[in-house]
C-alpha cells in the first residue's frame, strides 16, 4: 500500500469482514492513472476500479483472510442434482416413472427410496434423461458462474455454487436451482449491480441457446384447446406450460405452425431456464432483481419493491404459485422486501451500469411468465 498512497491526496481504509477496502482520491484530480500509478496498480494483490466517471476516485479491495471452499460439498451437491435431474429427464422421455405418495410421510419415503433404487441398478433407466439434465445444469451453472466470477473480479469473498437437488418424485425438474453465498459485504452500488446482473445475463444467453436447440427438435401436435400452448408429458399426462414474450416468439420463429408444441427435453430445460430468469429478476429483497434495483436506485428500490408486491398479488389471483414466490422472497430477505444498504451508498453510477440495469429490466419484461402453468 505504501507504494500507492503517495499518489493519493486523501484516502480511507475500511475493514469489512475479511476484506480491506481503500477509498482514495487520486492526487491532482488527474483523469486515470499516471504511468507511475499504473505501474503500482499492476502489483496490487487485489481488485481495483474507478468509482467515478472522471477517474479521480479509486477503490482498492484485497483479502486479509479467507476460507477455503469445501469442494467436497459443492461437488457432492452437483452430483446429487445431476442424479435427480436425470430422473426428471427420464420421466419426460417416458423411460421411467417415480414412486410417489399421497401423504407427506409417504412422499419422503419415496424420495429416500429413489436414491436407494438408483444405487441398486435403476441408474440405467435414468441415462436417457441426459438430454434434459445436462442442458438444465448448464443453464444453472452458467448463471451462478456469472455471479461468482464477477464477485471474484471485485475481490468479494464468495463460495462456489451450491446446487439444490430434489428427487423427481417430488419435483418434475429435479432441482430447486443453485446459489452462491457472499462471505464479505458488498462495498457499493456498482459492485452490487454488477454481481446481481451478471448471473441473469449469462444464464439468459445459455437458456436462449438451449431453448432454440430444444424447439428445433420439438414437434407440433394437434390438440383441441383454447390456445396453441406448449406442453410436456409427465406420467402419461400432458402438462400445459405458460409462455413469456420471448419463449412464445422464439417458439414460433424456430418451429412455425399453429398446433400445440410438445416440448423436447432440451426445450423444457430452456423453458425452465427462462422461468427462473424471470423469477430471479423480480426486484424484491435479496433476489437478483433486488440487487439490481438497489444498485440502480439506492433506497428508491423500496418503492419498486412494493409495486412488485402488488403486481405479484394481482398475478396470484390467476396463478397461486406467485404467493409461494412472494413468501420465498420475504424469507430470503429476512422478512422484508426492501434491500439492505451497502457500505458506501452515495455516489453516481457510471452510464454503462445504468444501461446494464435497463437491459435487466427489459429482460424481466421478456422472460416473466404471468401464468407459468396452464
Amino acid at each position: 500500500m505504501d507504494g500507492l498512497t503517495r499518489h493519493f491526496s486523501a484516502w480511507r481504509t475500511l475493514q469489512s469482514g475479511n476484506r480491506e477496502i481503500t477509498d482514495a482520491l487520486v492526487r491532482d484530480g488527474s483523469r486515470g492513472p499516471s504511468p507511475e500509478l499504473a505501474r503500482a496498480l499492476e502489483g496490487w494483490d487485489g481488485a481495483w476500479y474507478w468509482a467515478d466517471r472522471g477517474e479521480t476516485r479509486l477503490i482498492l479491495v484485497r483479502a486479509v483472510a479467507g476460507k477455503s471452499p469445501r469442494w467436497w460439498l459443492h461437488i457432492g451437491l452437483l452430483i446429487l442434482t445431476l442424479i435427480c435431474t436425470m430422473g426428471a429427464g427420464a420421466v419426460l422421455n417416458g423411460a421411467w416413472a417415480p414412486v410417489t405418495g399421497n401423504t407427506l410421510l409417504s412422499q419422503m419415503v419415496a424420495a429416500t427410496r429413489y436414491f436407494s433404487d438408483v444405487a441398486t441398478g435403476d441408474w440405467r433407466l435414468l441415462l436417457s434423461g441426459w438430454s434434459f439434465a445436462v442442458p438444465l445444469l448448464a443453464i444453472l451453472l452458467v448463471h451462478e458462474l456469472g455471479h461468482y466470477l464477477t464477485a471474484r473480479r471485485y475481490a468479494i469473498d464468495v463460495t462456489p455454487p451450491f446446487f439444490i437437488p430434489v428427487p423427481p418424485s417430488l419435483s418434475p425438474v429435479g432441482s430447486l436451482g443453485a446459489f452462491i453465498r457472499l462471505r464479505s459485504p458488498v462495498l457499493d452500488r456498482r459492485q452490487l449491480l454488477d454481481v446481481g446482473a451478471a448471473g441473469p445475463l449469462a444464464g439468459f444467453v445459455m437458456a436462449v441457446l438451449v431453448l432454440a436447440w430444444g424447439y428445433s427438435i420439438s414437434e407440433r401436435i394437434p390438440i383441441v384447446v383454447g390456445t396453441d400452448p406448449s406442453y410436456v408429458t409427465l406420467a402419461g399426462y400432458p402438462v400445459f406450460l405458460g409462455e413469456s414474450l420471448l419463449t412464445g416468439w422464439l417458439r414460433d420463429l424456430v418451429l412455425p405452425g399453429t398446433a400445440a408444441v410438445h416440448l423436447s427435453p432440451p426445450a423444457f430445460a430452456g423453458w425452465v431456464g427462462m422461468l427462473l430468469t424471470g423469477l430471479n429478476l423480480v426486484p424484491l429483497s435479496q433476489l437478483d432483481g433486488g440487487h439490481i434495483a438497489y444498485g440502480l436506485l439506492g433506497r428508491g428500490q423500496r418503492w419498486v419493491a412494493w409495486v412488485a408486491v402488488v403486481g405479484l398479488l394481482y398475478l396470484a389471483q390467476a396463478a397461486p404459485g406467485w404467493y409461494a414466490w412472494l413468501g420465498l422472497a420475504f424469507l430470503v430477505g429476512g422478512g422484508r422486501v426492501t434491500h439492505p444498504p451497502v457500505i458506501i451508498g452515495a455516489g453516481r453510477l457510471p452510464a454503462s451500469r445504468r444501461l446494464v440495469g435497463l437491459a435487466c429490466l427489459a429482460l424481466l419484461a421478456m422472460c416473466l411468465m404471468p401464468r407459468p402453468f396452464g
